[in-house]
């Protein structure tokens, strides 16, 4: 892979530098990174085209090998850690005072620890090596959302494009709806599934091992000892931490809903028998090879090859035409999703097409 492609992938930083700005120059400069993130990129994106190029097979395995791209990975682990320390900085003692510099700096600030920190999460979590799923749980802490290190690597895996699945959305529906469904329904199963691992161990679910306990308790331990200290440091109760961290987690991990509602609108997995699906193919989700949004999304939206291989490294996600192609990139479809008639206008119609393709009877 060449040196071009290689830095392109450092360009997730771009967002908190645009956050960083719009702190810098106060009032509406807050929203200059929804700006970036919502005109700018897409334009962008539309302008240089999808990229339908693969990492060639015999080169694969080394390139996936490669240091480099785990090493992008763990700067910004580190880097999301002081990102958040800052931000609670910001509103507790900087420039963030007025209604509109809370909201615009919100917004902004989950954009990157949900766009792309839950991104490099999500890459983390689905590694064999424990620093990786650890640093995946540590991204996970920052928006409050760590069972989805259980439910998207035991749940949704499993039963993607299914009706088990909560994060699978079902044709028509909004995405309002399914937030609610994969919020809270997600949340469920991944307790019901750590449940189930401790009961094979014969060990209590309400014990010490069980993971949900702990994925439950960290956000508000990180956020209640930030807030003790600072409170202590400021003589004053700190009330902007608590509102800031869980407000920031909260707009963050809707955002992750955001994607995974466009990543798997729709699409269904044959029934071969009661209760069994056929296996998961690169058919099963659908694809976008923007150039410029897959790089600061590590490849995310190649989520075709992704499903179907889901241990491959970002960096060596192959491009499929037979896969259900999204008419833009991820920025681009989580704006249109956001309106149910513009949204069931533009992917009702793709939808029915991958149905009659695949011989399955649409709603």
């Amino acid at each position: 892979m060449n040196i071009g492609r290689k830095l392109g992938f450092f360009t997730a930083f771009i967002l908190p530098a645009w956050v960083l700005l719009g702190y810098t120059w106060g009032g509406w400069g807050n929203f200059v990174t929804l700006l970036h993130v919502f005109i700018l990129l897409p334009l962008i994106d539309q302008s240089v085209g999808v990229d339908t190029q693969n990492v060639p097979e015999e080169k694969a395995k080394v390139i996936s090998n490669e240091f480099y791209y785990r090493f992008v990975t763990y700067v910004w682990t580190w880097f999301q850690l002081a990102f958040i320390g800052w931000g609670i900085y910001a509103v507790t003692f900087g420039k963030i005072s007025t209604p509109i510099e809370w909201i615009g700096f919100t917004l902004s600030f989950a954009l990157v620890t949900g766009g792309i920190g839950i991104t490099v999460a999500h890459e983390l979590g689905h590694k064999k090596s424990s620093i990786e799923r650890f640093y995946s749980k540590i991204l996970l802490m920052t928006v409050s959302y760590m069972h989805f290190y259980i439910e998207h690597n035991k749940g949704h895996h499993v039963h993607v494009a299914t009706p088990e699945d909560p994060a699978t959305a079902r044709k028509n529906e909004t995405f309002y709806a399914f937030w609610v469904r994969s919020v809270f329904g997600g949340y469920v199963h991944a307790w019901k599934i750590e449940n189930e691992r401790l009961r094979r161990k014969n060990k209590s679910p309400l014990s010490l091992q069980n993971n949900m306990i702990w994925f439950a308790v960290l956000p508000v331990l990180f956020c209640a000892a930030i807030t003790f200290g600072l409170s202590i440091y400021a003589d004053y109760f700190t009330w902007q931490v608590p509102a800031f961290f869980f407000g920031q987690s909260f707009l963050a991990f809707s955002l992750l809903e955001l994607v995974n509602y466009v990543e798997h609108y729709g699409i269904q997995r044959k029934e071969i028998a009661q209760g069994r699906y056929e296996r998961v193919t690169p058919i099963h989700s659908w694809n976008a090879s923007h150039l410029i949004s897959n790089f600061f999304l590590f490849q995310l939206q190649r989520h075709s090859d992704h499903h179907a291989n889901a241990i491959k490294r970002y960096q060596v996600l192959n491009h499929y035409d037979e896969s259900p192609q999204l008419p833009a990139g991820y920025p681009t479809m989580i704006i249109i999703a956001l309106v149910p008639p513009l949204w069931f206008s533009m992917m009702n119609k793709r939808l029915e097409k991958w149905h009659s393709a695949n011989d399955l009877q649409t709603a």
